[in-house]
């Protein structure tokens, strides 16, 4: 299963932001707009990781990890404009696992997502995922079928990889842009290229007819 990781963040630009990394990475995730709400859902649903910013309405970052802590040990991670040393120490007195400062790049906080994750014995993604033949490494970027190695590009390993977390689903072309290239000005065009030319990599290997298109929709991926 999936790590899930709950994001505790009232912005909500920011918060899609690091919804989509997370997700393209492979993490489950849950969002919360206050912290009243974050500590329901982390009582609820029990996540392995907190995404936990400073400055929410009802409750702040530091009252919700106090909290936590109170309840546990699950790992948090403080992201927010508080960059002051001051204010890291308050966060790593009171039990953060780290701590970003706003503004930041995603790609760092998914790493640093990772890296707590792993200090703390729990996997930072869903491991390898089947798709009958095919195996998908969410940690080694690695496809295959079978024993064949399938090379592909960073892009189109994000691409399979979130279909075959829902595989016979019809992914339509924004879908796949919103989740597997945020941030981008991609076209349905780009997307169809590159699952062109993914498809034609997976029937090099063998697998012919994996990845159907579905005429006015989009794409398939299929055992």
């Amino acid at each position: 299963m999936a790590a899930l990781v709950l994001i505790a963040e009232d912005d909500d630009e920011i918060s899609a932001i690091l919804d989509a990394y997370l997700v393209r990475e492979g993490f489950r995730t849950v969002q919360a707009r206050d912290g009243r709400t974050a500590l329901d859902l982390h009582l609820a649903l029990k996540p392995d990781l907190v995404l936990l910013d400073v400055t929410m309405p009802r409750l702040d970052g530091w009252e919700v990890l106090a909290e936590l802590r109170r309840r546990g040990n699950t790992p948090a991670i403080m992201i927010t404009a508080l960059d002051q040393d001051i204010d890291r120490l308050q966060g790593l007195r009171i039990g953060a696992d780290d701590y970003v400062a706003k503004p930041f790049n995603p790609i760092e906080v998914v790493a640093r997502a990772k890296a707590v994750l792993r200090r703390s014995g729990l996997a930072s993604a869903a491991g390898v995922l089947r798709v009958g033949d095919l195996s998908i490494d969410l940690d080694a970027y690695q496809a295959s079928l079978g024993a064949v190695s399938v090379p592909l590009t960073l892009t189109e390993f994000r691409i399979l990889a979130h279909m075959a977390r829902n595989p016979t689903k019809v992914f339509a072309r924004g879908e796949l842009v919103d989740a597997c290239l945020p941030g981008s000005d991609a076209l349905d065009r780009t997307v169809d290229s590159h699952l062109s030319k993914l498809r034609r990599k997976l029937e090099q290997a063998g697998a012919v007819g994996l990845l159907p298109g579905v005429r006015g929709v989009g794409y398939r991926l299929t055992a």
